[in-house]
C-alpha cells in the first residue's frame, strides 16, 4: 500500500496538490500524474481492471525487471494481493514523454531487446506463453479460415487479392513454433517506449511472456498503432534488422543473418496480414474505441509495411 491511497483504492485528495490526466486506457481507466503535497514529488497512478493485472506487473518487476539496468519506470507500490475493490499501481514519474518515432530510439530499444531475449528464463515458471494477441500459429489458422470462408477482397481491401494466398503458400513450409522461446515484452508498440533525457525507457511490462524473437522485433519495426503513427521504409527496416543482429553478435549470439532476415519478413507478413483484417473489420463496424481517421492511417501504414515485406520476399 501507499499513504496516498485509501483503503478503497481511491486517491486521498488531502495529500495531493494536483492531478493531471495522461491518457485513458482501453479498459476505460485514466492514468494520471499526481502531485504529492508533502514532498512536491509526482507519481504516475495507474488504475487496473483486476487483481491479476496488478499482481502480474508486480511479479514482472520483482522477478524480471529488478535484474535489468534502469530502462523502465520503477514500481513504487501496488494494491494488495487480497484487495477486493479498486486495483492500482504507482510508478515513478519519468516526466513528460514523447512517442514520436525516431530511428535512433528504435535502435536503442533493439539493443535492450537483444539483452532481454538472452536473459536466463529457467527460473521464470510464473511467466505465460500467451501475450495480448493470438500466437503466430493461431493467426495463421485464422487467416486460413478467412480465406476459405470469406471474400478476400472484402477481408483485405487494401492489398492485391492474390497476396494472402501467396503469403500462406510461403508459410506452409515454415514452422515458427519450433523457434526458441525467449523473454518478450509482449506489447512493444511506439506508445510503450520513449526517450527520457539521454536514455530510452521501456514502459508497461504487464504483457511480458515467452515468445519467439520475432514477436518484439515485429512490434518495434512493423507494427502500426492508431494513436502512435510511424512511417517505415524498406531501407530503414534493413538498418534496424542489421542493428538488431549486430547487437546479438555483440553479446555472442549468432542468429545467421540471411536465414533470420528471411524468416522475419515471413513472420512480419503473417502478422501484418492478420492486423489488416482486424483494422478493416473495425473500419466496417465503426463502433470501436479508435476514431476512423486514426484507423485509416493505421490501415495505410500496415498496408505499406506488408507490401514492402512482400516485395522483399518476391511475392508482391
Amino acid at each position: 500500500m501507499h499513504a496516498i491511497i485509501k483503503a478503497d483504492g481511491s486517491l486521498d485528495e488531502t495529500l495531493l496538490i494536483g492531478r493531471e490526466p495522461i491518457y485513458r486506457g482501453m479498459n476505460g481507466n485514466t492514468v494520471e500524474r499526481i502531485f504529492i503535497n508533502e514532498t512536491e514529488d509526482s507519481l504516475i497512478f495507474k488504475p487496473v481492471t483486476s487483481r491479476a493485472q496488478a499482481q502480474a506487473e508486480a511479479w514482472v518487476n520483482a522477478h524480471i525487471l529488478s535484474a535489468f539496468p534502469p530502462i523502465y519506470p520503477r514500481l513504487v507500490a501496488c494494491s494488495a494481493a487480497n484487495a477486493t475493490k479498486t486495483h492500482w499501481i504507482l510508478f515513478e514519474d519519468l516526466g513528460p514523454l514523447s512517442h514520436h518515432f525516431e530511428e535512433s530510439a528504435a535502435m536503442e530499444v533493439l539493443t535492450y531487446m537483444a539483452q532481454w531475449q538472452n536473459h536466463d528464463i529457467s527460473h521464470l515458471n510464473g511467466l505465460s506463453r500467451q501475450g495480448p494477441k493470438p500466437t503466430a500459429a493461431a493467426m495463421k489458422r485464422e487467416i486460413h479460415h478467412l480465406i476459405e470462408d470469406a471474400d478476400a477482397e472484402q477481408t483485405w481491401p487494401s492489398i492485391p487479392a492474390p497476396l494472402p494466398y501467396r503469403i500462406l503458400s510461403l508459410l506452409d513450409g515454415e514452422c515458427f513454433e519450433s523457434e526458441e522461446l525467449v523473454l518478450s515484452h509482449g506489447d512493444l508498440h511506439l506508445g510503450n517506449y520513449a526517450r527520457v533525457s539521454d536514455q530510452v525507457k521501456v514502459l508497461d511490462w504487464e504483457h511480458a511472456h515467452f515468445n519467439h524473437r520475432y514477436w518484439d522485433l515485429y512490434h518495434v519495426i512493423d507494427l502500426s498503432h492508431p494513436v502512435f503513427p510511424k512511417q517505415m521504409t524498406a531501407d530503414m527496416r534493413e538498418r534496424l534488422l542489421a542493428h538488431y543482429l549486430a547487437a546479438q553478435n555483440d553479446i555472442g549470439v549468432s542468429l545467421g543473418a540471411s536465414r533470420f532476415k528471411h524468416r522475419y519478413y515471413l513472420y512480419a507478413s503473417l502478422l501484418s496480414l492478420w492486423m489488416l483484417q482486424l483494422i478493416a473489420k473495425d473500419l466496417r463496424a465503426d463502433k470501436g474505441i479508435w476514431p476512423l481517421d486514426q484507423l485509416r492511417q493505421q490501415l495505410h501504414e500496415t498496408t505499406d509495411n506488408l507490401m514492402q515485406c512482400a516485395e522483399y520476399l518476391g511475392i508482391s
